[in-house]
């Protein structure tokens, strides 16, 4: 096969190993991990890593990827993770084994769903702790649990939190005793034993190093570190797991020297910013064929010591390689490490192919 670029190149035995050693160290505390697939959008070498690292289930935010998830057969439940939409309830029933889920209507809609398919459902109620997203806020669970009473075929497996991915609220020993409080409340409401308290993703295993994790919490959903061996809601490479796990591959279409600051009237970019330059007096600089269509380029960190990212149009990575630790031609490739967002950006990029080492 033609080599293309760009391209984002995986290496699946570092994640499979990422996910084996977040397994043993969950499973030294008590806690089962969903592996959260949705980062790469349930690739199936990535999918076939963190089941060989030990995940007891996979866990997923579109109901596209659970569909090509429960078609590779794996033998693991299905988790759905972002809380559906009405519309596609009949999908979710079909396709994920569990949801998470935040309003009465949502379990009402589920158990119609339900009883005209014959199915049976499982549901995770989550609660919001302060980080502003999806959830039922606090302790106000009255309204949830009376749908899930009068419901036959919705069953409620536990309840689970998110932090982090909206407003940067960070996970805290306090924040988990008030989810046990909350799902103890609820399994008093509804009459049955709730067998999941879902404490949060990656940014929870910062306490569980600490050894800060409540008795009860007993499941964690983890993609990012699994992905990357990061934490991006603490900035922290996360010391016991395998960092820079993929890479992207991009071309050089253009070295040359040119000056630092734009020459006549400036106004706002093509998305609608306004840069801000320092003269540095004429750099060499470079162009790489890939750009915002394709990646967050704030989350990219090139591997070459000396490059530099200026900025990004739509399909044109400006660098400046003035500075450089080698000496850059057009044609050259250059690596570039992705964060979470970037990551996912490619990932999901028509125009970035994956290739799996």
């Amino acid at each position: 096969m033609t080599e293309c670029w760009p391209r984002l190149v995986v290496n699946a035995k570092a994640i499979e190993e990422n996910a084996r050693r977040v397994v043993q160290k969950c499973s030294a505390a008590g806690i089962s991990v969903s592996g959260v697939t949705k980062g790469m959008c349930a690739h199936p070498d990535i999918v076939r890593a963190m089941v060989a690292g030990g995940c007891s289930e996979l866990a997923d935010s579109r109901v596209g990827n659970l569909a090509a998830l429960k078609a590779m057969n794996t033998g693991l439940p299905l988790l759905l993770l972002r809380i559906p939409m009405l519309s596609e309830l009949p999908l979710v029933v079909s396709r994920a084994d569990c949801s998470l889920v935040s309003t009465a209507e949502t379990v009402d809609g589920l158990e119609k769903t339900c009883a005209a398919s014959g199915l049976v459902h499982e549901v995770i109620i989550m609660v919001d702790l302060g980080d502003l997203r999806e959830g039922v806020w606090m302790d106000d669970t009255g309204r949830i649990a009376e749908a899930l009473t009068r419901s036959r075929r919705v069953r409620c497996r536990g309840v689970g939190v998110n932090f982090g991915c909206y407003g940067g609220t960070l996970p805290t020993r306090e924040k988990l005793l008030q989810l046990t409080d909350i799902g103890k409340e609820l399994e008093r409401e509804l009459g049955c034993h709730l067998s999941v308290f879902s404490g949060g993703s990656t940014s929870s295993l910062l306490l569980l190093e600490r050894g800060e994790i409540p008795p009860g919490i007993n499941n964690l959903r983890i993609g990012e570190g699994i992905l990357l061996g990061e934490d991006v809601t603490s900035m922290r490479s996360i010391p016991w797991l395998i960092r820079r796990t993929m890479w992207l591959e991009a071309e050089l279409v253009e070295v040359r020297k040119k000056p630092s600051v734009p020459v006549g009237p400036v106004g706002a970019d093509a998305f609608g910013g306004r840069p801000v330059f320092e003269d540095r007096g004429p750099r060499t600089r470079a162009i790489a064929a890939v750009g915002r269509q394709d990646v967050r380029v704030e989350g990219l960190v090139p591997e070459l010591e000396g490059v530099s990212i200026l900025g990004a149009s739509s399909d044109h990575l400006i660098l400046d390689v003035e500075d450089s630790a080698s000496s850059l031609a057009q044609g050259d490739k250059l690596k570039f490490f992705p964060d979470y967002g970037a990551m996912l950006a490619l990932a999901t990029s028509p125009y970035v192919p994956f290739e799996v080492v």
